[in-house]
């Protein structure tokens, strides 16, 4: 797990930025603890001693860089979704996602997103638990989807011209708005189901996404 950085727009959670090797080792093992305690146990019942514990740090050390549990949550939420953007971004303008047409590009990813959520389980652990009575969490999900929905919109714009359909700048926005805030929440609920059950809401979501992509390009 890598430092922290904090999301565009929205200030750090950390008491002061480690500058040292062994300062950012630190903060990454105090993150790495929290992750594995908020799966295992929840957020709620996860104390900063029981943080520095796992993560064989001091509680003293753990207060110089989190002034409480709460900077953790917000520093864990701003890792998150910095690297989910960095890993849809790599993909689609560096990756194997450049020659997809808009289907394939749109089913691709609902695939990375579930798959990111499903090798980082501590992201949905720590929105489906305390996201709607943390207002600094949901200002950095907003933050997050607002980055998303821009990228899409530009994307869908481009795709659905070389596809022959034209989209003014407006349109896309509406459909990337449309398709992240529905894409993204039926992904966070598919989370919390067993594997088989995920699995479909998975590929009903992606199936979802493409008629809805479908039906507006045919009008559009």
């Amino acid at each position: 797990m890598a430092d922290a950085p904090a999301t565009p727009g929205e200030p750090s959670p950390l008491r002061r930025q480690p500058r040292q090797a062994r300062s950012q080792e630190r903060v990454r093992r105090i993150l790495a603890a929290a992750e594995e305690l908020f799966v295992a146990g929840g957020v709620g019942s996860t104390t900063t001693n029981a943080i520095a514990a796992r993560a064989g740090v001091p509680i003293g050390s753990l207060y110089q860089f989190f002034p409480d549990k709460g900077a953790i949550l917000r520093s864990l939420a701003q890792l998150y979704a910095e690297q989910l953007h960095e890993l849809l971004t790599a993909f689609f303008d560096q990756g194997d996602g450049r020659g997809l047409s808009l289907e394939a590009s749109i089913t691709a990813a609902v695939a990375l997103t579930d798959r990111f959520f499903r090798d980082h389980p501590g992201y949905p652990a720590i929105f489906l638990d305390v996201q709607s009575a943390t207002p600094e969490l949901l200002a950095i999900e907003e933050e997050a989807d607002v980055r998303l929905i821009n990228d899409w919109s530009g994307l869908i714009v481009e795709k659905a011209a070389a596809e022959g359909s034209q989209l003014s700048d407006e349109e896309g926005h509406l459909i990337a708005y449309v398709l992240v805030k529905t894409v993204g929440h039926l992904l966070w609920l598919a989370a919390t189901q067993e594997q088989g059950r995920r699995d479909r809401l998975v590929a009903e979501c992606g199936d979802l996404a493409i008629a809805y992509l479908r039906r507006r390009l045919a009008t559009g």
